[in-house]
């Protein structure tokens, strides 16, 4: 296995508590997507399609902001993990990205036009980058920021990222002052916009090892800003990864189930919404929503392994 390969495996499971070492090589996981629709007040989750369908690694799935298309890693037969692209229309997958660094967790910010991307470099150096949505004309966005593991985009200028470290440390950015303030330590990988648009959300992981799924409402800009964590709930044993629908109702899952919370009140709880072994779905990892609501992307190991 490569050095870039190597140290992009401890990226991917820093901060879950696993007991995979990293030279282990990434898990053989598969995107599905499944529609989404309401019935009578009720969110139905339809039939997962497995949009990857091959053996190796497909994951990291982010919807573009027209929701017509998902950007994913792939690692393919030259050990390299570039950028993907999956039109949902026109079912077909095209390459965006071919680099000889590693680029994961591509995320569409903005008006649309370009994705960051964490790119490990050749030195094996961990640091945001972006593209044009074409691939073309990669920046780096905060040079003296690293080791960079996972992030999300509060506005077009504000980023959250997780930077590896024992304790991992939570950090809000601005590119364009370069302030950089630490939120909070020892978070998880499940970093996401509000679907309010005030803040972002994480998992805090506690002293009993649960994790919390936590808001932070950003006030202010500049010398001003001011960040406010608020626990809501503690997740699931096993989930990890969450996707909001609105601004009390997030998804997420675990094994081969999706969970729904509803935060109605302080005393709301997770319940189960469907169970997707019956469509050859286990380990669920990672999920994430279209703009659009219509479809939920799935991250998950199939039942039966791929040609």
């Amino acid at each position: 296995m490569s050095k870039l390969i190597t140290i992009a495996a401890t990226c991917l499971i820093a901060g879950l508590g696993a007991s995979r070492t990293a030279q282990s090589p990434p898990p053989a996981t598969d995107i599905f997507l499944a529609p989404l629709k309401m019935q009578q007040r009720r969110l139905v989750v339809g039939a997962p399609v497995n949009v990857t369908n091959r053996r190796g690694y497909d994951n990291q799935p982010s919807f573009t902001t027209d929701s017509r298309a998902i950007l994913f890693t792939s690692v393919r037969a030259d050990k390299q993990a570039d950028i993907y692209r999956y039109d949902l229309t026109k079912k077909t997958t095209k390459s965006v990205t071919s680099t000889p660094e590693s680029e994961y967790s591509a995320t569409v910010y903005g008006e649309g036009s370009r994705f960051s991307v964490i790119r490990v470099e050749a030195d094996s150096t961990q640091r945001l980058w972006s593209f044009r949505i074409d691939g073309s004309d990669p920046r780096l966005v905060f040079p003296s920021i690293k080791p960079v593991g996972y992030h999300v985009w509060v506005d077009s200028t504000t980023v959250a990222m997780f930077l590896l470290g024992k304790p991992n440390a939570l950090v809000l950015a601005d590119t364009r002052t370069g302030r950089a303030d630490t939120v909070a330590r020892d978070v998880g990988r499940s970093l996401l916009q509000l679907p309010n648009g005030s803040g972002f959300s994480f998992l805090q992981h506690m002293s009993d090892s649960s994790w919390v799924l936590t808001a932070v409402d950003v006030r202010g800009s500049g010398r001003d800003r001011r960040t406010v964590p608020m626990p809501l709930v503690r997740m699931p044993p096993g989930a990890d990864y969450i996707a909001w629908l609105a601004p009390a109702i997030a998804i997420t899952g675990s094994g081969s189930k999706l969970s729904i919370w509803r935060g109605t009140d302080k005393a709301s709880q997770w319940t189960d919404l469907v169970d997707l072994a019956r469509y050859g779905l286990r380990h669920i990892s990672r999920l994430a929503l279209s703009p659009d609501h219509a479809w939920l992307a799935i991250v998950a190991e199939p039942a039966v392994e791929q040609p």
